[in-house]
């Protein structure tokens, strides 16, 4: 654990709680950057399941100890091991040998949004998924209910009459919904933008999953749905004094013409999508291009701009 709180978490708390923070005690923005898990969701925990109750002070701050903070990193693990967050506490004193089987909550969640999709219902889609962001972070909602929800549409999508009809309603709510979840974010965030760019011809599930992880980590982001020529990206970047440029690809690249595309861009570039596993072999043995990253799927794509610093 990062011993060095966060400097503006004293400035939430007041002066007085200086005291409380020099004797170890954290308050929840702190937590909640050391964690992954939004102050939402801690409160969240708190108050419908009692998984982690921090110290009051008498003006009702929440403060939390390094004890807390091992217990948030527990209850994380259940998580990824497909338990519902409703079924976490009793396995916190008393978990079950590694090896035994467990329900898995999420696989449940996707058969009904699966099912939602197919009857067109909006509102069941949204009151499904506001749940599960209630509840969970950002990245466990991506990785155990998103990115494979979206998976298993694909398949189900694939020669099936009514495909199409589903795949467009469902992108749809899915591009309204984060969209206006970043806008909100974006209201109450400074500092230039990451600059994210739908490089393909169609609709990109994953790039707006990709935009809503950054936004969720303080990042403001801005999003082209759609392909730019060379000068317009490199123009964009620039007017909008942007930190990164993130270029998402489902389909093959020209990569003789790429350097052409990028040259121009001058801070850095992540190139991310479908478009990575394609050229895999190329781009890992010969296409060498300075201040660009490569990364196969939105959860990689989140990390590499982390260790990049893309996001802070």
């Amino acid at each position: 654990m990062n011993s060095k709180p966060d400097s503006s978490a004293s400035e939430d708390l007041g002066a007085d709680f200086a005291k409380a923070l020099a004797q170890g005690w954290l308050p929840i923005r702190e937590v909640a950057r050391q964690t992954g898990v939004n102050a939402v969701t801690l409160r969240a925990w708190e108050r419908r399941y009692g998984l982690v109750v921090p110290h009051r002070t008498p003006k009702g701050h929440r403060l939390f100890s390094p004890e807390h903070v091992q217990r948030i990193q527990s209850i994380l693990t259940w998580i990824n091991r497909g338990v519902a967050v409703s079924k976490i506490k009793p396995l916190l004193d008393t978990p079950q040998p590694p090896g035994e089987p467990l329900e898995d909550d999420w696989q449940r969640q996707r058969h009904a949004l699966v099912l939602a999709v197919s009857q067109l219902a909006e509102r069941q889609i949204d009151d499904l998924v506001n749940q599960a962001m209630a509840l969970y972070p950002p990245w466990t909602v991506c990785e155990q209910l998103l990115l494979p929800l979206l998976a298993e549409l694909q398949m189900r999508w694939q020669g099936q009459f009514g495909a199409q009809m589903e795949q467009v309603f469902f992108y749809s709510w899915l591009r309204s919904k984060f969209g206006s979840r970043i806008y909100h974010n974006n209201r109450q965030l400074h500092g230039p933008p990451l600059l994210l760019v739908n490089h393909s011809q169609s609709q990109e599930p994953h790039l707006w999953l990709i935009a809503w992880l950054a936004s969720n980590a303080d990042c403001p982001v801005e999003i082209f749905d759609g392909p730019l020529p060379a000068g317009e990206l490199a123009l964009a970047a620039e007017r909008m004094k942007a930190r990164a440029v993130l270029l998402y690809s489902s389909n093959a690249m020209n990569l003789s013409q790429l350097p052409k595309l990028l040259s121009a861009i001058d801070c850095p570039i992540v190139i991310t999508g479908p478009a990575v596993s394609i050229h895999h072999a190329k781009l890992s043995t010969g296409v060498s291009m300075m201040n660009v990253s490569w990364a196969e799927d939105p959860l990689s794509a989140h990390r590499e701009l982390s260790r990049r610093a893309l996001l802070q």
